[in-house]
């Protein structure tokens, strides 16, 4: 039997979630959208409904419970994530999914001293906000696909070994999410030039006030206005060999054992989808034309029924990757989980573009959010990777 029901306990999650949502995060989504301040740093509005949402375990969701975490599963993600995301996708997705993933990746990756160690501010309550680096500015972040035994290709920051350190150079590019604002990064980075890229990448663990490592400003982009991105600059930075999670070389096998990390965004991208879906109903319903609200119009009551197909086709298929990323993670990370991550944002984008045609005139304006979910929507098609190179990737497993 198939049963696409929530447990009683993950019906209260997502009703904390969505509340929390609406409650918390609305207002200062608000008050970002509307500053017309370019210097203005999201951040500092941002961090208190992130820390507020950190002690309801949102980012400790999937972190064993021995490590002081709620021993969740990847469907409570999805659940809460989606809540957030109808909201705010951009702080669904840089803020807590991106913690929220790296805490769980350390859980599975790292050593037990490690775990202990940099995980120690699940068990004190203390808010921890993390960054992944991967992208740099002239290496295109597909190079991590590229199949082909030319060590040439790919990522040029480079950790060379020295003694009991490692010492990093490189640049980042200005797509890193939170950095200059994270508590720690993620950086990825080669340990050999003259071995393929899926040979040669490491992840290191780099915590913010590490000497060296400096940051590019604010990166401005079309939607995500509540979200802080920006280049890392690497001069000769120093990072203990402890800090090096996994084997040298071994970054492209354990990344295999982190689906939620395209889960996470898929499923706050559902909630956007749902958001735009909602919006647009409730606007279609109040809305008269010809003398009689415009929902009952044909081109726009189809629009409308084709949202609604589209957000529930999307949480399926998200829900699937969730259950298959407990039962199965390779399958989920190779396939059901870059599947689920296309899709969600395939359909965010329609329903935020349906819902700028439906409103019209008012889909343009800022005064309208439809706008607001466009942009955000669009910027889904390219993070975390392009749809071409997931669903390429995706054919690899087939």
């Amino acid at each position: 039997m198939i049963d696409f029901s929530l447990t009683q306990e993950q019906e209260m999650l997502q009703s904390l979630a969505r509340e929390f949502a609406q409650n918390e995060i609305s207002p200062i989504v608000q008050i970002i959208e509307e500053s017309n301040n370019s210097e203005m740093e999201p951040w500092d509005f941002s961090k208190n409904v992130f820390y507020k949402g950190s002690e309801l375990g949102f980012t400790s969701l999937m972190v064993p419970k021995e490590l002081g975490g709620v021993g969740g599963k990847c469907i409570d993600l999805a659940v809460v994530l989606e809540e957030i995301g109808a909201v705010d996708v951009s702080i669904a997705c840089s803020y807590f999914n991106l913690t929220a993933a790296m805490s769980l990746f350390v859980s599975r990756a790292a050593t037990q001293e490690q775990q202990e160690r940099i995980l120690s501010f699940v068990k004190s309550g203390k808010p921890h906000l993390f960054s992944a680096a991967e992208s740099e500015p002239n290496v295109a972040t597909s190079d991590m696909f590229c199949p082909f035994p030319n060590s040439n290709i790919g990522m040029k920051t480079f950790a060379a070994r020295e003694g009991n350190r490692y010492i990093l150079n490189g640049t980042k590019s200005s797509l890193v999410t939170n950095a200059g604002i994270a508590d720690a990064y993620f950086i990825i980075a080669r340990t050999a030039m003259d071995k393929p890229l899926h040979e040669s990448l490491s992840i290191f663990y780099v915590p913010g006030d590490t000497p060296r490592i400096k940051f590019g400003k604010k990166t401005q982009m079309i939607g995500w206005k509540a979200s802080h991105h920006a280049e890392i600059y690497l001069d000769n930075v120093p990072i203990p060999a402890q800090n090096l999670i996994g084997l040298e070389g071994g970054a492209a096998k354990l990344l295999m054992l982190l689906p939620e990390v395209a889960i996470g965004p898929a499923a706050s991208y559902v909630g956007l989808a749902r958001a735009a879906y909602e919006y647009a109903l409730n606007y279609a319903k109040q809305r008269v034309s010809w003398g009689r609200p415009i929902i009952e119009h044909q081109a726009v009551a189809l629009k409308l029924a084709d949202m609604m197909i589209n957000t529930q086709a999307a949480r399926l298929i998200v829900w699937d990757a969730a259950v298959t990323a407990e039962t199965s993670p390779q399958l989920a990370a190779t396939i059901k989980a870059p599947a689920a991550k296309t899709f969600a944002v395939d359909v965010a984008i329609k329903n935020a573009q349906m819902a700028v045609e439906i409103l019209g005139g008012y889909g343009v304006t800022k005064e309208c959010l439809a706008g607001k979910f466009l942009g955000d929507a669009t910027i889904g098609y390219s993070c975390d990777f392009t749809r071409e190179v997931l669903r390429l990737g995706i054919v690899n497993f087939l």
